[in-house]
């Protein structure tokens, strides 16, 4: 890899660290009652983790918060116990269930941030926005130059090339379309994305990889990757394992994503 590539590979990095990095809270700090585990990283982002009073049952374990349930089942009496100002959900939750369990003058946010970068920004713009966020546009904006140049470097070099990108290589895993997140995040680096379904579509690793007829096949995660490389030699495709965590939350932490990928598909000569 290049003294240059090096160079944009931290630089995106360092934006993406610093750019999670707590900000100065300002007074105004509104109760938030966080749902999704991706709105709370988004929220902490944003310099709104301060604000946050309850989260979800899938949060990370050492958040020493109230739990409130699922996303599918919130627990209202935990909700209503915290007296929130504001309830932030993926809408993928129920919305009478989540309307029913938003205690008399608290506000209910359902997101998204699933099905494109655009999204995504559209996702940080409107929590910024609801939660008061200091200095949001700016972050927002360095976020999205930030992804834009780093697929735009990505395209110069792998324009067209067919990926197939999968959960997983064992048993039946599903593969991404151009219609999810992170068939979004392939797109818009140049490469085209082989999977024909618009958002994701379980099958089997050699159908999927036989029908697509793909020449790079990504895989999410270390052990996953290793089981495709099981299967390359017999399917001629090159195999590229990333760290799924750095892909499937809508975010800024989708820097460290196309990092990864920069890493994989860029020269090194």
């Amino acid at each position: 890899m290049t003294r240059s590539c090096f160079a944009f590979v931290f630089a995106l990095v360092f934006l993406g660290v610093s750019c999670l990095m707590p900000v100065v809270l300002a007074n105004d700090c509104p109760r938030i009652v966080s749902q999704s585990p991706y709105l709370t990283r988004a929220l902490e982002w944003l310099g709104r983790g301060e604000c946050i009073v309850g989260v979800s049952r899938y949060e990370r374990e050492d958040m020493a918060l109230p739990r409130t349930g699922g996303i599918l089942d919130p627990d209202a009496e935990a909700i209503r116990a915290l007296a929130p100002d504001l309830i932030v959900a993926s809408n993928w939750a129920d919305a009478k269930r989540m309307a029913s369990a938003t205690p008399p003058g608290a506000r209910l946010l359902r997101l998204d941030g699933f099905t494109s970068l655009a999204d995504v920004e559209s996702m940080l713009r409107t929590l910024a926005k609801a939660s008061r966020a200091k200095n949001g546009a700016a972050r927002i904006a360095a976020f999205g130059k930030a992804w834009r140049q780093a697929a735009k470097k990505l395209a110069a070099q792998n324009c067209g090339k067919r990926v197939l990108v999968l959960s997983s290589c064992m048993e039946e895993p599903y593969a991404f379309g151009r219609k999810h997140l992170i068939g979004d995040i392939f797109t818009q680096a140049g490469f085209e994305v082989a999977e024909s379904a618009e958002k994701v579509r379980h099958a089997d690793i050699e159908t999927l990889i036989m029908e697509a007829k793909p020449e790079i096949v990504v895989a999410l995660g270390s052990q996953s990757a290793e089981s495709c490389r099981m299967l390359a030699p017999s399917l001629d495709v090159r195999v590229v394992g990333f760290d799924a965590d750095h892909f499937i939350h809508p975010g800024p932490g989708l820097l460290q994503a196309y990092a990864e990928m920069l890493k994989a598909f860029m020269p090194t000569h």
